[in-house]
């Protein structure tokens, strides 16, 4: 039995992604580890894994709390820095044999080649391919002359040089890992057959059993299903939600299923149908099982579940990696973007029966559902990871031999 501690950070598309695969490496008999914020106990401690707990310098309400991008980088920063400190006081007398981390657990990288431990990341975006670096290269310009952005950039670096790290530049360290898992369907990925397949393995999404989350039961008498859902970080859209219901709670055919977040209160949006089911949380797989199309912001969590449920999209992007994830969906054939500020109800109306009565798009997507479900999932990533321990228990089985040498 092995010992696999797992990093993440207290936002839900950070943690969610990992569940299944630690459910899948406790079942298999490991102990597993999970360093997080005690907000996030009960979720992880559902998965059989002990809670390792360190205090987040994050927002609690699972968003950065600002627009602007080197802000927003700089608070991960922030928690980053404040991370590395306490788990290696959480693991200083009970090290693991292997780290698991998310994107914006990094600092399990840094303590794992100070302690000689393997870490492999587990990625809930998109990854570096061949020529990334210079791709990006006038973005990370733009970000250096502002003078924050180059304080973020100095102040990282000199981070790492202090604790030893072998990689000194902070995007290599961040966008380059040592062995990567990628969860999200490789449909998603820029470029896919330009990604270093030793370094990435693509074993797409990982979702598994979501029945704790309640269940969704499609009413009686309902034709097609219609999914609004801008996930959990973003739902400050009251106007959007408005728009919603005109364009589709008198709809003939169709039953739409509201989801408006903590944020909204349900008597803001003014008469609403009895077609439209308005509720500030639902069970989102569940509900995608049954749909027949999904308006999405195209956060990565939520257009992975799109795709491996072969349900055609609107796209309606708010910030970061949405508006890429957006193209690339209406690239593959299975979506429309349109922009939320600014669409009325009519051309939503509009672009969801253009898209549900295209058979092109019902064929692209039920295509890639195939190849989402194929890619392997949980157990694929628990073979991987248990392959890395293997290796990993060979090579200091060859230092061993050789007096420390090797």
């Amino acid at each position: 039995m092995s010992h696999i501690a797992m990093v993440s950070i207290p936002f839900h598309g950070h943690v969610n992604p990992s569940l299944e695969i630690i459910r899948t490496l406790v079942r298999r008999g490991h102990r597993v580890t999970y360093a997080n914020d005690p907000a996030f106990a009960d979720v992880i401690e559902g998965t059989g894994a002990e809670l390792r707990p360190y205090e987040s310098q994050l927002p609690s309400d699972g968003g950065s709390g600002t627009d602007d991008p080197i802000e927003q980088l700089t608070l991960f920063l922030d928690d980053a820095i404040a991370m590395l400190p306490q788990l290696r006081a959480a693991y200083a007398g009970d090290r693991p044999d292997l780290f698991l981390y998310d994107i914006a657990g990094a600092p399990a990288r840094l303590l794992g080649e100070q302690w000689g431990i393997p870490a492999i990341q587990l990625s809930s975006t998109f990854v570096a391919w061949d020529g990334y670096e210079q791709e990006m290269a006038p973005d990370v310009e733009a970000m250096r002359a502002d003078p924050r952005g180059a304080g973020y950039y100095q102040r990282f670096e000199r981070w790492l040089t202090a604790e030893g790290s072998s990689v000194t530049d902070s995007m290599a360290f961040q966008g380059r890992p040592v062995r990567s898992l990628v969860l999200p369907p490789e449909a998603l990925q820029p470029n896919a057959d330009r990604v270093d397949r030793s370094v990435y393995s693509f074993v797409g999404p990982v979702l598994g059993d979501r029945s704790h989350q309640g269940h969704w039961v499609r009413p009686d008498g309902v034709g097609k299903v219609l999914l609004v859902s801008l996930g959990s970080a973003f739902t400050r859209q009251t106007d959007f939600y408005r728009r919603c219901i005109a364009a589709f709670g008198y709809l003939p055919g169709w039953y739409t299923v509201l989801q408006i977040g903590s944020h909204v209160d349900p008597a803001e949006l003014g008469p609403v149908p009895d077609s439209v089911e308005v509720s500030p949380w639902v069970p989102q797989l569940a509900v995608l099982e049954q749909a027949d199309a999904f308006v999405t912001h195209a956060g990565m969590g939520g257009s992975s579940e799109g795709l491996y449920c072969g349900t055609p999209m609107i796209a309606v992007p708010q910030a970061a990696d949405q508006f890429a994830n957006a193209e690339q969906l209406a690239a593959l054939g299975v979506a429309r973007v349109v922009a939320s500020a600014t669409v009325t109800a009519a051309e939503l109306r509009e672009t969801l029966l253009a898209l549900t009565g295209d058979p092109a798009v019902v064929t692209r997507s039920a295509d890639l559902k195939r190849q989402a479900r194929e890619a392997g999932g949980a157990d694929r990533a628990a073979d991987l990871i248990e392959a890395e321990l293997t290796a990993a228990r060979g090579r200091a089985g060859q230092r061993s031999a050789s007096g420390g040498r090797a």
